[in-house]
């Protein structure tokens, strides 16, 4: 962790690499709605991130400079690493890794960072599928479930970190095995955009519906 940098300011970065890993465009309205703050507290810390050298703004839309990306990125490694030792190697359910790595990412010293990866063996990715900063990418190209037609079989890779910071929506997917490494069979699209999902085969095979927005941070790549 960077000496003397405020773990609110973390938050701020980590959040804006997070929308551009899900292709969202970030603008202030967006962080308002991710971070739960209000407008004039987004506001103000946009500001002071900017007064840094972290980001640039252009109008409502905020860009990390190089800097900010470092940081970000840094932020992003270490909560990663966290959630994957967790759930790897203390146990914790899958569901609730992404809230305890919160409280880890702010206090990771180098030596434990390095630490995390020799015993995790270099992981590419945390336990939702999303990608470690400075560890191997997979090239596999990913699409998100909401454009799966009707008929074909596909893999589960990621879950995005807007889901992650749904406990509810974490546990739900947890319940019904729709976790990265999950094959399945997208059986029907229902009008509002629902999926029908079979998972399984023979005596084993299960049934899960997954809502329309779900299916836009659910990541798959073709079985």
């Amino acid at each position: 962790m960077a000496d003397g940098f405020h773990p609110p300011l973390e938050e701020y970065l980590e959040t804006i690499h997070a929308l551009v890993e899900e292709g969202v465009d970030v603008i202030q309205a967006r962080l308002v709605e991710r971070l739960g703050h209000s407008p004039q507290a987004v506001s103000e810390m946009v500001r002071r991130l900017a007064d840094d050298g972290y980001l640039t703004r252009t109008g409502r839309g905020v860009t990390l400079t190089d800097q900010g990306a470092k940081l970000a990125a840094s932020v992003v490694r270490r909560h990663r690493l966290a959630e994957r030792f967790l759930v790897d190697v203390v146990g914790l359910p899958w569901s609730r890794a992404h809230l305890e790595a919160g409280r880890w990412e702010h206090v990771i010293s180098d030596e434990v960072e390095a630490r995390f990866v020799a015993i995790l063996g270099n992981p590419a990715t945390c336990p939702h599928g999303n990608p470690i900063p400075g560890a191997p990418v997979d090239p596999t190209p990913q699409r998100p479930l909401s454009g799966v037609p009707a008929g074909e079989h596909v893999r589960i890779t990621r879950i995005t970190e807007q889901v992650e910071m749904d406990g509810e929506a974490l546990a739900y997917l947890d319940a019904n095995g729709l976790v990265p490494g999950c094959r399945a069979s997208v059986v029907a699209r229902a009008p509002d955009g629902t999926v029908m999902l079979r998972l399984g085969d023979g005596d084993t095979a299960r049934s899960a519906a997954v809502g329309t927005a779900m299916c836009a941070q659910i990541f798959v790549t073709d079985d």
